[in-house]
């Protein structure tokens, strides 16, 4: 897409129009109230999802936002497909296969009210490991005690696949928690986990600290050597990702992940003028977002409509083409 100057005068008259369907009815027209799946609190989805409840209250008139706590990709879809929330982020692998009706959500059925809003930031798969482990690479976590995330996350989802792609049965060949990011550096740091799977943004709050922890050293885990498996299998919908080296202390060299970007989604029965009104102000008030959370600075337009494996929404889909491409 090219720059953001400019909108239309539709696009603008249409979103004029929003605040006026808003404030009209005798100006005692109650909120409009949003729940936003996200994610733990340890990880990236919960303090960007309130920055983005918080802009939303803030900017979109008769509107009031709300972060909502959970188990983060899969939850978020599920809750989404039966209308308990408006909003949710996602992995866009774990929206593959819920648009698919496979995996997780094969008992559930297509989730097939998903519309994409924005492409947010690229998740990192960090693998962390306890120092002292003899864990190097992604084959020397069999017969270790390992999380591979919270049940019903996108990142229990990539974990499985890397360790199949790692020829490690996830059910079999290691002993499995599923535990979140805040859990599993708390098993960590109490002895009982060799490794954990972690997919988020960089940095990652809850790794931070463990990182930080006096006395205590872990190490992230290269995957690079997986991704043409993973591709294979998979599909274009994961690439490489490098985490920076000293993002995490004491980790300074660059470690080579397995990456997959994150979406926000929305309801496909959400008004387009008030989808429009609110990809128009992330966009205007991007900064308010990057406050609470540095990954939101990789808000962009998308390249191509085709990124997300499902269908923008149309408010959405209006907004950037009046943006200018």
């Amino acid at each position: 897409m090219k720059n953001m100057k400019g909108l239309h005068a539709t696009g603008a008259f249409m979103f004029l129009m929003f605040f006026m369907v808003q404030s009209s009815c005798g100006g005692a027209t109650p909120p409009r109230f949003l729940s936003i799946a996200t994610g733990g609190s340890g990880g990236v989805y919960f303090p960007y999802g309130g920055a983005l409840a918080k802009l939303i209250s803030d900017q979109v008139p008769g509107v009031q936002a709300t972060a909502e706590v959970t188990a983060a990709s899969v939850d978020n879809l599920k809750l989404l497909q039966v209308g308990k929330v408006d909003l949710a982020f996602t992995l866009a692998d774990t929206l593959a296969e819920a648009v698919a009706g496979r995996g997780p959500f094969k008992d559930t059925g297509p989730v097939g009210n998903a519309r994409t809003l924005a492409i947010l930031y690229t998740n990192y798969t960090h693998v962390v490991a306890r120092e002292g482990a003899g864990i190097r690479r992604v084959a020397d976590l069999r017969r270790k005690t390992v999380s591979v995330g919270a049940p019903g996350s996108g990142t229990e989802l990539i974990a499985d696949r890397v360790l199949a792609a790692a020829r490690i049965d996830p059910r079999a060949d290691i002993t499995r928690h599923t535990l979140g990011v805040s859990e599993s550096a708390g098993a960590i740091k109490d002895g009982k986990l060799d490794a954990f799977f972690w997919s988020g943004g960089v940095p990652t709050p809850a790794i931070q600290d463990l990182a930080a922890t006096p006395g205590l050293a872990v190490t992230l885990v290269p995957q690079d050597e997986l991704l043409l498996l993973m591709q294979r299998d998979y599909g274009n919908l994961y690439r490489l990702a490098i985490v920076p080296a000293g993002v995490y202390r004491g980790i300074d060299r660059e470690v080579p992940t397995i990456g997959v970007q994150n979406l926000l989604v929305a309801s496909s029965s959400m008004d387009e003028a008030l989808v429009y009104a609110i990809v128009r102000v992330m966009f205007e008030h991007k900064a308010a977002l990057v406050a609470g959370h540095p990954e939101a600075r990789h808000l962009a337009p998308p390249i191509s409509f085709e990124l997300s494996p499902a269908p923008f929404h149309a408010g959405a889909a209006r907004y950037y083409k009046e943006a200018g491409k």
